[in-house]
């Protein structure tokens, strides 16, 4: 199994925002250093960041905030990929220079059907702007959202040019015979794949597997990430089963709502609830359903602030 550089569990950090909608950067700073205590690392403005909804601007500035927090770089691999090469040259610069461990980077999603040929263009040129020895870049494959993929032969041909650079991918295509097939063709080159979720994790890890940034792992940071450590135990598939039940009960709503909303109950802080536009916030029933369901499967969010 790959050793990861960085944990083998990490979170797509939420963002809270306060009644202006702006980044409340004190709640985001308490969160990730629960996530931290909880052996999940941080991959701030990830798809439940709601990086998308964040200008690269805004993104740096928190970065800065966070390092300014004592928030461990070793631990943090920022989502840097944006549609503009600029935006995302400005954002990996800075995650290098502020000493983080990876970049989480998306390729370029608003045209489809473009060719490896201009992907590897657009990779290129960010890694040669900022050109810097330090940078290692984690792709972000999420054709359902991004509806541009990462394919394997794109990936042989960056880490033909850039071995150095590029060390792992998370894979979120749902699609195990994708991840199967990374798995197969790179982990023996020391590439690190991530799966997109839990539910994943311990076929994953059984396959060579660095672990997986998910979602969840925000409100379930601490059986995520001891199910990564000890994927080898006897029980190992019972946690599995345990994961993949709690996971369920969030993938019964829309996703980044649910998530926030599950940290307000449990910290008992409504102002968790709040998303930015075009997000709406579940309603007082959804919220109300999604608790009892977790209270009936013994879900707890120990040490929550």
């Amino acid at each position: 199994m790959t050793q990861p550089a960085i944990s083998r569990v990490l979170a797509p950090v939420v963002t809270p925002f306060d009644q202006q909608l702006e980044v409340d950067v004190n709640r985001l700073i308490s969160h990730c250093q629960w996530l931290i205590d909880n052996n999940v690392g941080l991959a701030v403005f990830g798809t439940n960041s709601e990086a998308n909804s964040m200008s690269a601007n805004e993104k740096v500035d928190v970065l800065n905030r966070l390092h300014d927090a004592g928030l461990p770089p070793s631990q943090m691999m920022p989502g840097t990929g944006c549609c503009s090469i600029d935006d995302t040259v400005l954002l990996t610069r800075t995650s290098v220079s502020l000493g983080c461990t990876g970049v989480l980077m998306l390729p370029p999603f608003y045209y489809k059907n473009v060719s490896d040929e201009g992907l590897f263009r657009h990779f290129s040129e960010v890694v040669e702007r900022v050109a810097d020895d330090r940078l290692r870049v984690y792709l972000y494959h999420i054709p359902p959202i991004a509806q541009v993929g990462i394919s394997l032969d794109l990936i042989d041909r960056l880490l033909d040019a850039y071995p150095k650079t590029f060390a792992g991918i998370k894979d979120s295509s749902g699609d195990w015979n994708n991840t199967e097939a990374m798995l197969k063709r790179f982990a023996s080159r020391g590439f690190e794949i991530f799966s997109g979720a839990e539910t994943f994790l311990l076929d994953n890890c059984r396959g060579g597997g660095a672990g997986c940034i998910s979602a969840t792992a925000n409100v379930h940071p601490g059986p995520i990430a001891t199910l990564a450590e000890n994927w080898q135990s006897d029980d190992a598939v019972q946690q599995q089963q345990r994961l993949n039940d709690i996971r369920s009960a969030f993938e019964g709503y829309v996703m980044i709502p649910s998530l926030k909303a599950a940290i307000a109950a449990y910290s008992d802080d409504d102002e968790w609830i709040r998303v930015r536009p075009p997000l709406v916030e579940l309603d007082e029933s959804q919220r109300q359903h999604l608790v009892t369901t977790l209270v009936e499967r013994s879900f707890e969010m120990p040490g929550l602030i």
